[in-house]
């Protein structure tokens, strides 16, 4: 597997206009890169102008940080899906694990999953750099119990760049069969290729472009398990 049928192409600033939308959709077209990843409002255009390609649209549940209730975040992973999301990167409420609330916590999360089930997969962001060693290990626990495919680091917001370290930790906290995905501090190939040594199996890049254009030697990857076939129609 290429390089770029790892990336998920990621705009999500909050002045993010119709153009520069439409610009990420078409360069992600351009260089064959897995998925886009948008904030909700753009998954009905998106799937629109992706609807005769292989690119996935994947968008952001409950963005940045977590704290709408369940209710809410059901709610919003149904109408991504109908408007055409074939992923969901769900934010985990912070708060609540840190307060020891886990079966809210795993709840939450249950709320997404089973919307979501057998139409989009889903990931649980958990923005570990503001997790202990222990709540990493029970955020993982909870995120796996409750159905999801993926753990992903942080929500990119916070500027701290998830480490190799880091990865590597996160990669032997999860089962076998939950993805990991990175988002932040990747700027070009020999990165990208760090991070999926250390067991990263997908990759949020702001980037992407820039990062394949600039080097032309496309390596090929194992992977692939945790890639879901785009819906049709």
């Amino acid at each position: 597997m290429e390089l770029n049928r790892i990336i998920d192409y990621t705009l999500l600033k909050a002045e993010a206009t119709r153009k520069e939308v439409l610009e990420v959709i078409e360069e992600a077209k351009k260089q064959r890169f897995y998925a886009i990843c948008i904030s909700p409002s753009w998954v009905f255009l998106a799937a629109k102008e992706l609807k005769r390609d292989p690119t996935v649209v994947c968008t952001v549940i409950g963005f940045p940080f977590g704290t709408n209730t369940s209710e809410a975040k059901a709610f919003e992973t149904k109408n991504a899906i109908e408007n055409g999301a074939d992923e969901i990167d769900m934010v985990m409420n912070i708060g609540a694990l840190k307060s020891g609330m886990e079966e809210k916590v795993q709840a939450d999360i249950q709320a997404v999953v089973d919307v979501a089930k057998d139409q989009a997969l889903v990931k649980v962001i958990i923005e570990m750099n503001l997790l202990t060693k222990e709540e990493l290990l029970k955020a993982c626990e909870l995120a796996r119990a409750a159905g999801a495919d993926f753990i992903k680091a942080s929500t990119g917001l916070l500027k701290v760049n998830t480490t190799v370290a880091e990865v590597k930790l996160l990669k032997e906290i999860v089962t076998p069969e939950m993805g990991v995905k990175v988002s932040g501090g990747i700027y070009d190939e020999d990165e990208a290729l760090a991070m999926l040594e250390a067991g990263a199996s997908r990759l949020e890049i702001s980037a992407s472009v820039s990062m394949m254009t600039k080097n032309n030697k496309m390596k090929k990857l194992g992977g692939g398990r945790w890639q879901r076939q785009k819906k049709n129609g």
